[in-house]
């Protein structure tokens, strides 16, 4: 037989490290959490009658017999008596005019309730007294037992669902294997899990093989949001670029003003520059400006904003930058003030393609307030994975509108293809299918559910 320990993060990785080493045969001896994560004790050729024998071979020796001065034979010793327990002499009569009762004549319910006073001499009555600190370990023990089974229920229940997510997706497997090659295949690219089972509900009923090849990518498609229009070019007027930091609004800024220049001339577009918390900021814009022949005016707060727009009107193209700011930032509030408070804009959400999906997700939640009109999808060639972009994108239902790719400016810039992006999201993974493991834990639950 053979037993060891494995540590993980989690119950999940635990057991999948079990199967991977011991087999699907292992037997789990002991389960408890500790500073690192999960401890699991598992075995292999797990003999329960050797267990046995172990245990009584390492268990205590019978109680010895009692000694010759604690024998049976021998007379049991007196308890002592605790001192207030201890027999009292009886206190001594009371005179006649102490026992006598009041008068009926002057009876009160105060004088009935109240405690009569004890005589001089004769002692007070004792009350045992409970101590507090003996109940302090036992209250503890009892914390500690009840925070060792919820982990043990926890530990359990972790288990239960991964054999549930397994049986499951097995079952999937089985009886519609053309589903499961979709999620496998959406996995594959880097669909978020509720993304992809959305999209599987919507496929017929019954699809061959052929069709279960090529659906996914064509349903990819069909559910990506394109604009398709450009920012400059069919939708003119007061455009703002929001998003968090880092994301390249800037850049992008000064790619759809050089496009701009080069349809409308350098008259009919203008820069306003909202960032100036980050340092060179408006220099950079400015710089930008100064290279396309497009002046940049500087906007401080909302009243400054309209006042610039104001005197912008008429122009073909006006593109606001404005600072990066986290969702969790409390100066995004004071932005989103200032750009509610400018008439007829136009706010696109920048984001960039190697974020991870969840940091995109938060930062789409963080700026909805805004009504975003668009986004635009920066950084592709540094993303080694689309997946993650694109389920945002399909969740929040966000048009888009251009793709960057690149530091050139204009060159790498593209009206955004939703076919053409769902091929480079396919073409850009080289990795074999995920494992069953991996499909159970994303789609098993959902499918027993269902």
């Amino acid at each position: 037989m053979k037993i060891k320990r494995f540590v993980a993060a989690d119950m999940r990785q635990a057991m999948r490290e079990v199967r991977d080493e011991q087999g699907p045969d292992a037997v789990i001896l002991s389960t408890r959490r500790i500073a690192d994560g999960i401890e699991i004790i598992a075995a292999l050729d797990y003999d329960e009658a050797l267990m046995r024998e172990a245990s009584r071979q390492g268990a205590p020796s019978a109680a010895a017999p009692p000694s010759r001065a604690e024998s049976p034979a021998s007379p049991p010793r007196a308890a002592a008596t605790p001192p207030s327990l201890a027999p009292r002499a009886a206190p001594p009569l009371l005179p006649v005019a102490a026992r006598a009762t009041p008068p009926p004549s002057a009876p009160s319910a105060a004088a009935a309730t109240a405690p009569r006073p004890v005589p001089a001499g004769v002692p007070a009555p004792t009350l045992p007294v409970v101590e507090r600190p003996v109940l302090a370990p036992l209250m503890e023990r009892a914390a500690q037992d009840t925070a060792h089974l919820r982990s043990e229920l926890g530990s359990m229940r972790e288990m239960l669902e991964m054999q549930l997510s397994s049986l499951a997706w097995n079952d999937l497997e089985r009886r519609q294997p053309w589903r499961a090659r979709i999620l496998r295949e959406m996995t594959r690219i880097g669909i978020d899990a509720d993304v992809a089972r959305t999209l599987v509900d919507e496929f017929p009923e019954q699809i061959d093989a052929e069709q279960a090849r090529y659906l996914p990518l064509g349903m990819l498609t069909r559910r990506l949001a394109v604009s398709g229009r450009g920012l400059v070019d069919d939708a003119p007027g007061v455009t703002a670029l929001v998003g968090p930091t880092g994301v390249g609004k800037t850049t992008t800024i000064a790619k759809l003003a050089a496009r701009a220049v080069l349809q409308r001339g350098a008259d009919e577009v203008a820069l306003v520059s909202t960032d100036h918390y980050r340092i060179g900021a408006t220099a950079q814009l400015e710089h930008y400006g100064r290279l396309l022949g497009v002046r940049v005016y500087p906007a401080y707060d909302g009243e400054s904003l309209r006042k610039v727009l104001e005197i912008l009107r008429g122009r073909h193209s006006v593109l606001i930058d404005t600072a990066g700011v986290a969702g969790n930032d409390p100066r995004l509030n004071q932005q989103l003030d200032i750009l509610a408070d400018a008439n007829e804009l136009r706010a696109t959400l920048v984001l960039a393609a190697n974020t991870h999906a969840q940091s995109l997700d938060d930062a789409v939640r963080a700026y909805l307030p805004l009504n975003l009109h668009s986004c635009i999808l920066t950084k592709l060639d540094e993303a080694p994975n689309l997946g993650g972009a694109l389920s945002v994108l399909i969740r929040h239902r966000l048009p888009l509108d251009y793709i960057t790719d690149g530091q050139r400016v204009p060159e790498d810039i593209h009206v955004a293809d939703a076919r053409v992006l769902v091929c480079r999201a396919a073409q850009s993974l080289h990795s074999s299918n995920p494992d069953d493991h991996l499909m159970a834990e994303r789609f098993g639950l959902a499918v027993a559910h269902a």
